[in-house]
C-alpha cells in the first residue's frame, strides 16, 4: 500500500476511513450466501417448470466446477494489477450468470448461468480476500474474516424461508435477479470508497505460467464436474470418481503451493487443512437434515434446525478466534477445533447406528460449527500473513482452490459410499464415521501450521 495509508491505518473494521468497504464486502459475502441456499430451496421449482430434471444436479456442481477457473484467473491478475480490476470483472460475471439465469427460458440456458455465476462467485471470494489484505492492516484481518463468517449466519436463519416465500408469492427467478440488483448496490460501496486509492503491489507478482495455471484449473474445473456426476453411472461410478479424483490431484499440485500435498510446514500445511476440514463439513452435512427427514419424520423446516444451530456457533467462534486468536496459539486452535468436527461427526454416526433422539444429533452438530468457526477464518488469517504483497492473490486463490476441491471430492466419494449402503441400513452411519476419519487426518496438517507474523499482528489488535 501507499505511504499514505502506512501514516493512516485504520484502528477498527467499523472506522469511518474503511466502514463503506467493510459493510459492502459484508454485504457481498452476505448475498453470495443467500444465494447458495436459496438456489437450493428454488431449484426443484425451477426444475419442474423448465422441464429439466436430467440437468439438476448439474445446476449445483457447475458453479463449484468453474468457480476454480475464476479463483485461478482473479488471483493471478490481483497479484499483477491489484485487487479492484478483478473484483469489478468478476462481480460483474456474478451479476451476469444470474441475470441469464433468472431469465433463461431453458434449462440449458439456466445451466449456462451458472456456469457463468461460478466463475463470478470464485473470482469474487479471492479478490475480497487480497482487498482486505491491502486495505486493513493486519491487526484487523482476523476480525474482517469474522464478519465474513458472520455474513452467513442471516441466509442460514432466512435464507430458505425467504426463497419460498419469493418463490411463492412472486415467482422464482426474482431469487436470481433479486440477488442481482443487490449485489450491483454492495459492489458500488467498495468501488466508491477505494476509488483512487493504490492497492498495487510493489512488484510483478507471479506473473510466469500464467497461462499454464489457467489451463490446469479448467482441467481440475472438468474433473470436478465429472467427480460431482459420478454418482450418476451407477455401473462405473467409483471408476469414474477415482479418475476424477486423479486428475484432480495431479492439475492442483501446480495450482496450490509446493508441497501442499505432502502437509510441508507452514503455508502448504494451512492450505491442505483448509481442504480437509471443508471436505468434512459439507461431504457430512448434507446428510444431517436428510438423516432427520427420513428417521425422524422432521419437516423440511425443522431439519435446518441443525445447520441453523451449526452456523450460529460457527459465528460465534469465527469471533472468539477474531479476539483471542493469538492467546490461544494456531496449535491449541487445531487441537480444539479438530475435536469439536470429529467428536460432532462421531455424535451423528452414533446417533444413525444407534437411534438416539435427534436432539443429540442437533446439539452434536453445534460443535461441528463451532470448530469450523475457530479454524476457518484463522487459516485464512495465517493464509494472508504467510503472503507477500507479491504472491497474496495466488496464495488467496489456493486456499478457496483447496475449498472447493476437498468439498466436491468428499460430497462425491461419501454420495457413492452412501448410495452402495443405503441399502442395508448403513449408509448414513458409514458417511459420518467417512467424516470423522477425514477430520482426525486434518490433524497432520494441522499440527506443523507453524507461525507467521499474524502472532504479533493479532496480538495488536
Amino acid at each position: 500500500m501507499t505511504e499514505q495509508r502506512t501514516r493512516e491505518e485504520p484502528t477498527g473494521i467499523w472506522d469511518p476511513r474503511v466502514v463503506w468497504v467493510t459493510i459492502g464486502s459484508v454485504a457481498l459475502v452476505l448475498l453470495a450466501a443467500v444465494q447458495a441456499l436459496a438456489v437450493t430451496t428454488v431449484m426443484p421449482v425451477v426444475s419442474r417448470e423448465l422441464d429439466g430434471a436430467a440437468l439438476y444436479a448439474v445446476a449445483f456442481s457447475a458453479t463449484l466446477a468453474t468457480s476454480v477457473i475464476g479463483m485461478v484467473a482473479t488471483g493471478a491478475w490481483s497479484d499483477r494489477a491489484g485487487p479492484m480490476p478483478p473484483l469489478s470483472a468478476a462481480t460483474g460475471l456474478f451479476v451476469a450468470g444470474l441475470l441469464i439465469a433468472g431469465l433463461a427460458p431453458t434449462m440449458e440456458l439456466l445451466v449456462l448461468g451458472r456456469l457463468v455465476q461460478g466463475l463470478g462467485a470464485g473470482g469474487q471470494t479471492v479478490a475480497l480476500y487480497v482487498v482486505v489484505a491491502r486495505v486493513y492492516p493486519s491487526a484487523l484481518h482476523g476480525r474482517v474474516f469474522a464478519a465474513f463468517a458472520a455474513a452467513w449466519v442471516v441466509p442460514s436463519l432466512v435464507g430458505p424461508f425467504l426463497a419460498g416465500a419469493v418463490a411463492e408469492f412472486l415467482h422464482w427467478r426474482w431469487v436470481f435477479l433479486g440477488v442481482a440488483v443487490l449485489t450491483a448496490v454492495a459492489f458500488a460501496m467498495v468501488v466508491v470508497t477505494l476509488r483512487g486509492v493504490d492497492m498495487h503491489s510493489n512488484g510483478t507478482g507471479q506473473s510466469g505460467g500464467v497461462a499454464t495455471r489457467l489451463g490446469l484449473a479448467v482441467v481440475v474445473a472438468v474433473g470436478a464436474l465429472a467427480l460431482s456426476l459420478s454418482g450418476q453411472v451407477p455401473a462405473f461410478g467409483w471408476a469414474v470418481a477415482a479418475a476424477s479424483l486423479v486428475l484432480i490431484g495431479l492439475a492442483a499440485r501446480r495450482l496450490l503451493p509446493p508441497h501442499t500435498l505432502r502437509a510441508g510446514r507452514g503455508l502448504p500445511s494451512v492450505v491442505l487443512m483448509r481442504g480437509l476440514i471443508a471436505g468434512t463439513l459439507f461431504g457430512a452435512e448434507i446428510y444431517v437434515p436428510y438423516l432427520l427427514i427420513d428417521r425422524y419424520d422432521f419437516s423440511p423446516t425443522l431439519a435446518g434446525l441443525g445447520l441453523t444451530v451449526a452456523a450460529l456457533a460457527w459465528a460465534a467462534f469465527a469471533d472468539v478466534q477474531g479476539r483471542f486468536g493469538d492467546r490461544l496459539g494456531n496449535r491449541r486452535i487445531t487441537l480444539i477445533g479438530i475435536t469439536l468436527l470429529a467428536t460432532s461427526t462421531a455424535t451423528a454416526c452414533a446417533t444413525a447406528l444407534l437411534g438416539l433422539p435427534p436432539a443429540v444429533l442437533i446439539a452434536g452438530w453445534t460443535l461441528a460449527g463451532a470448530g469450523m468457526g475457530l479454524m476457518y477464518a484463522r487459516l485464512t488469517v495465517l493464509t494472508l500473513a504467510y503472503s507477500t504483497p507479491q504472491n497474496q492473490g495466488f496464495n488467496s486463490s489456493a486456499l478457496s482452490i483447496s475449498d472447493s476441491i476437498g468439498a466436491s471430492a468428499s460430497i462425491a466419494v461419501m454420495g457413492l459410499v452412501f448410495t452402495a449402503l443405503q441399502t442395508v441400513d448403513a449408509g448414513f452411519p458409514a458417511v459420518f464415521a467417512l467424516a470423522t476419519g477425514l477430520a482426525l487426518v486434518a490433524l497432520v496438517p494441522g499440527l506443523r501450521l507453524g507461525h507467521a507474523h499474524e502472532a504479533s499482528a493479532v496480538r495488536a489488535a
